[in-house]
């Protein structure tokens, strides 16, 4: 099951990961092969989940619940999707073709689901096989050699037309154009440069992260629910993605740290126990020392969510936008998107041209809508206060969310500043700050940290306000995925990330160039389609104005 040479990517289905034996060994021939491919999909099911203290970089193996998860390795060129769950419903989550399938014939397993994962040529190989198991496969369209050791090898080559959708020709690494360099835009074009691409991201402002992903700090916490709704489940595949690329890329201390969140709850009951120890991990009642350490009531209703942390979402961006493969243009709006049969051009307003690719994605925040036809985008105006410390303030060690969110010491040139907010405006866009925001903010902190709030109310260093404008959809989840019928025409949307983008970028960056390429999702598929473009409510026009 070693990596195949000079392919772009190799995807390799594993039916039964066990305790990842499988996994290391192809991880570990990919490593071994210097011509093998760019990327390494291993996509595994595991009705339980494994030990991570038994696998390699075992920090990694958290909050593991029911459901698929992106596991992230070699700066982004090994991925892990692991899936946990009953096998069939597994199979059914799961949307792209393998070009290897390894399977246990010890186990029950839905040979019709398995199919659909399979393409002409999909090579098979079949450990321990039980009695009648090559009639069963060979009935499902798989022809079969035995082997000296035991197990069967073969390859997906049915004598009838399989039906359902058959994978598109593979995407070949061309040329990207990124429309916006805030971090949905940057982690779109960290993604497709990984996978080969030259990207050019354009940008209309003087720098990078000069909208709202400019934001002084930000905290990324996933949301919780108790009957554990869509925004839960799509927050944590969010979580696990952006602290994936921080912790690769980023300076713990000074860029990030995964330091937890507390949320403080102002009229919640109080919490319940979680149903199990890799729930516990993303959110749990907090304990009397947390509380304690934020000066809070012991009865307070608090949450500790482990996976948490706060981040400068500059740095996130200007990281993202240093790798290898992409060129930034600032002070390059876009005015038009033309295509015609070569692919798109980005046109400035006076019809300069700016870029040219076979695939663009429009990141634009707000300015999205006037890219795309038919695009409805809200613009949601926040203000953030924060000042400088340096005196014996008693801050808790942790970010505190809730009415607002408080980080307490984020590293400046000019020395330690606490941060809160924001402020939430639908429909302003006016950059100006506003001392009323200021008050509104200072409110919100003293409720939900009074014991802070009447710390900063005689410190004698002055407020300072930061204003940006978030992008809303109108079911307040982001757009991503392509414009028109399954993205061929090459237009691609990542935008409306809300007051989430810490939570979403990176993974919606992953997502489109998964659908890009034909790859296995990063997370489960009836999630991917609850951020596509053309979901009720938010269906944009077919494509962007069609060449003349």
């Amino acid at each position: 099951m070693s990596g195949a040479r000079g392919l772009p990517q190799r995807r390799i289905l594993d039916t039964r990961f066990g305790q990842g034996q499988a996994f290391v060994a192809a991880w570990q021939a990919w490593k071994d092969d210097p011509q093998g491919p760019r990327i390494l999909h291993y996509v595994a099911i595991a009705e339980q989940a494994p030990h991570g203290q038994e696998l390699p970089q075992p920090h990694a193996w958290y909050g593991l619940l029911p459901g698929v998860h992106r596991l992230v390795f070699e700066g982004g060129h090994v991925l892990l999707t692991l899936c946990i769950g009953d096998t069939e419903r597994m199979l059914r989550q799961l949307d792209f073709h393998a070009d290897a399938v390894l399977l246990h014939g010890d186990a029950p397993i839905h040979l019709k689901a398995l199919a659909r994962c399979c393409r002409r040529g999909t090579g098979i190989e079949v450990r321990d096989p039980a009695a009648g198991m090559r009639q069963a496969l060979e009935g499902h369209g798989f022809v079969l050699q035995e082997t000296d050791d035991a197990a069967l090898r073969g390859e997906f080559a049915p004598a009838w037309q399989p039906r359902g959708p058959r994978p598109a020709p593979a995407a070949v690494a061309g040329r990207c154009i990124v429309v916006g360099a805030g971090l949905a835009g940057a982690a779109a074009a960290a993604s497709m440069a990984r996978r080969g691409w030259s990207v050019q991201v354009l940008e209309a402002g003087p720098a990078p992260a000069c909208g709202a992903s400019g934001l002084p700090a930000g905290v990324l916490v996933p949301h919780s629910s108790p009957d554990d709704n869509l925004l839960s489940r799509l927050s944590r595949d969010g979580a696990r993605a952006t602290l994936q690329q921080a912790q690769a890329l980023l300076v713990a201390g000074q860029d990030f740290e995964l330091s937890g969140v507390l949320e403080h709850r102002l009229d919640g009951p109080p919490s319940q126990p979680p149903p199990s120890p890799a729930a516990a991990v993303w959110n749990r009642p907090a304990d009397p020392g947390q509380k304690r350490l934020a000066a809070l009531d012991a009865q307070a209703a608090a949450d500790w969510h482990q996976q948490a942390a706060w981040i400068r979402p500059a740095r996130l961006v200007q990281a993202w936008l240093a790798q290898p493969g992409i060129a930034l243009q600032c002070g390059a709006g876009v005015g038009r998107l033309r295509r015609d049969a070569s692919g798109w051009t980005a046109l400035a307003a006076d019809g300069r041209v700016l870029a040219a690719g076979e695939v663009v994605i429009v990141a634009a925040a707000v300015g999205s809508a006037l890219l795309v036809d038919g695009l409805t985008l809200q613009p949601v105006r926040g203000q953030v206060t924060w000042a400088l410390h340096d005196g014996p303030l008693a801050l808790p060690p942790f970010p505190v969310n809730g009415d607002g969110s408080f980080i307490p010491a984020v590293p400046t040139q000019a020395g330690p500043a606490w941060v809160c907010g924001a402020s939430f405006e639908r429909g302003a866009t006016d950059l100006q700050p506003r001392e009323a925001d200021q008050q509104e903010n200072i409110d919100r902190l003293r409720r939900l940290l009074p014991s802070v709030s009447a710390q900063m109310e005689p410190a004698s260093r002055p407020l300072q306000a930061w204003v940006g404008i978030r992008c809303a959809s109108n079911d307040r989840r982001p757009l991503v995925g392509p414009v028109g019928e399954g993205g061929h025409d090459g237009l691609w949307l990542s935008t409306a990330m809300g007051s989430r983008g810490l939570t979403f970028a990176a993974l919606a960056g992953e997502l489109i160039a998964a659908r890009i390429h034909g790859e296995p999702l990063p997370l489960a598929r009836n999630l991917a389609r609850a951020l596509s473009p053309d979901r009720r409510k938010n269906r944009p026009g077919t494509r962007a104005s069609a060449g003349e």
